[in-house]
C-alpha cells in the first residue's frame, strides 16, 4: 500500500477540513497535483479535495464547525474552505455529460472512479486519504513512478473534451515526464489529429499554458516535440524553437534561474508573442528582450539603454539565435554599461541648439560617448558639440 508523507496533509487544518466531512459520513480525499507532487517530493500549491458531497452540504458542515465557506464555484460543485489561513477548494465528485472542446457540461457523481475518468491524465486521476494511504481507480500510479504522462483511456477522447489538454500535455511532460523514455505515441498521434481544435481556445489560455511550459527546467524537448506534431505551428505561427536548447544550456552555465518570457525571446518576434494576450508587462519584457537581441548594439551599450537584467538576457538570447557561445567579458560589459549615466543634458546645449536640432546634436554626442566606452567628460562632451556647431 503507497502512502505520501508530507506537512501539508498533516497539518491541523488539513486534518480537521478532513474530519469535517468524514465525522458526516463523507469521504474526504485529497487529489491531484497536491497528490502528484508529493509522490514526487515536488513542491506543492494548491490543496484539493473530492467528496461525495453535495456542495450544499459542504457548506452547511463547514458553516456548523466554524470554518469560513466560500462558493466559488458552487454551480460546477467547488466550495472554498478557508482554515488557518490556509484554502482547501472542496469539490464533489463529478462527470461529463457533454463537452464542446472549451468547456464540459457536468453533473454530480458518486463514486471515485466517475470523477477520475473526466480527468486529463493517470498521473492527476490519484487520490489521497487524510491518512495518507493513496487510492489509484484507473492504474495512474505505475504511469507516476516511470514519469510517463499518459491520457486517460482514449487520448482522442480527452483531446476533444477540452483541447487545452494538447498543451498540456507538452508542459506536463516538460515538468514531470522522463526526458529519456520519450513521449507517448498514442498522445502524440491523437495530438496531430485534432490541431484544427486549437483554433477554439481562447488566446489568453494559450498564453498562459505556454508560460507554464516555458518555465519548466528544461522545455526544449517538449517544444521540439510540438513543432513536429505541428503544434507550435498552430499556436504561434512562425516560431523557431532552434535557439531554445543552446539558451537553456547556457542559462545552466551562468546559473540563470527559468525564465518563461527569456525563453519566449528566444522562440518568436515580439510582433508573435503578443498574439498570445500576456500581460502588457509581459509583453514589453519579452518584446524588450527580443528586439534587443536582433539589433546591432555592443553589449555595453545593451546595458545602458536596458538595465543589467534585460541586456543580460538580450546578450544571452543574441548568442543562442546566432548559435554562438557567450563571449565571457559580455555580461560585464552590460553591468558596466548600466551604470552609466550619460554627462550631459540638454540644458547644457541650449540655446546654442533647440527642437530637432538639440535632439539630434544630443543623440550624436551620447553615440559618442558610448563609443569612448563611457570615457568622454562633460567638457569633453561640449567640446564636441561647439565643432559640430562650427
Amino acid at each position: 500500500m503507497t502512502r505520501i508523507v508530507a506537512d501539508w496533509l498533516t497539518m491541523p487544518a488539513s486534518q480537521r477540513v478532513c474530519a469535517v466531512l468524514e465525522s458526516a459520513g463523507h469521504q474526504a480525499l485529497f487529489v491531484g497535483g497536491c497528490v502528484r507532487n508529493a509522490l514526487m517530493q515536488a513542491p506543492v500549491a494548491d490543496l484539493d479535495i473530492s467528496t461525495d458531497a453535495r456542495p450544499d452540504q459542504v457548506m452547511q458542515l463547514a458553516q456548523k464547525a466554524g470554518i469560513k465557506a466560500v462558493p466559488t464555484g458552487i454551480a460546477h460543485g467547488t466550495v472554498t474552505l478557508v482554515l488557518d489561513q490556509d484554502a482547501f477548494e472542496i469539490t464533489t465528485f463529478r462527470r461529463d455529460i457533454e463537452t464542446d472542446g472549451r468547456r464540459a457540461v457536468v453533473a454530480f457523481a458518486d463514486t471515485i472512479e466517475e470523477d477520475a475518468r473526466r480527468r486529463d491524465f493517470t498521473m492527476n486521476a490519484l487520490y489521497a486519504r487524510a491518512d495518507g494511504t493513496v487510492i489509484d481507480p484507473l492504474g495512474g500510479l505505475p504511469d507516476l513512478q516511470a514519469r510517463r504522462v499518459r491520457f486517460i483511456e482514449r487520448a482522442e477522447d480527452r483531446i476533444r473534451e477540452d483541447y487545452l489538454r494538447t498543451l498540456r500535455f507538452f508542459r506536463f511532460h516538460a515538468w514531470y515526464g522522463d526526458p529519456d523514455a520519450g513521449m507517448d505515441a498514442d498522445a502524440l498521434a491523437a495530438i496531430a489529429a485534432n490541431l484544427d481544435g486549437l483554433e477554439t481556445l481562447s488566446r489568453e489560455r494559450v498564453g498562459a499554458e505556454t508560460l507554464k511550459l516555458l518555465g519548466a527546467p528544461d522545455p526544449a524537448p517538449a517544444v521540439a516535440a510540438m513543432r513536429a506534431t505541428g503544434t507550435l505551428a498552430r499556436i504561434l505561427p512562425g516560431t523557431d524553437d532552434r535557439a531554445l536548447a543552446p539558451l537553456v544550456h547556457m542559462e545552466l552555465q551562468l546559473q540563470l534561474p527559468p525564465d518563461p518570457l527569456r525563453r519566449l525571446a528566444a522562440l518568436c518576434s515580439a510582433e508573435t508573442m503578443a498574439t498570445l494576450r500576456l500581460s502588457r508587462s509581459q509583453v514589453s519584457q519579452a518584446g524588450a528582450i527580443r528586439q534587443a537581441a536582433s539589433a546591432p548594439g555592443t553589449a555595453a551599450e545593451l546595458g545602458y539603454r536596458l538595465g543589467a537584467e534585460v541586456a543580460r538576457d538580450a546578450i544571452v538570447v543574441r548568442a543562442a539565435l546566432i548559435e554562438q557561445p557567450l563571449a565571457p567579458t559580455d555580461l560585464a560589459a552590460a553591468a558596466h554599461g548600466a551604470q552609466q549615466r550619460l554627462p550631459i543634458k540638454p540644458a547644457d546645449l541650449m540655446p546654442a541648439y533647440s527642437g530637432v536640432a538639440l535632439g539630434t546634436v544630443l543623440k550624436k554626442l551620447e553615440k559618442d560617448w558610448i563609443t569612448s566606452g563611457f570615457t568622454l567628460s562633460r567638457d569633453e562632451l561640449l567640446a564636441l558639440s561647439r565643432r559640430q556647431e562650427g
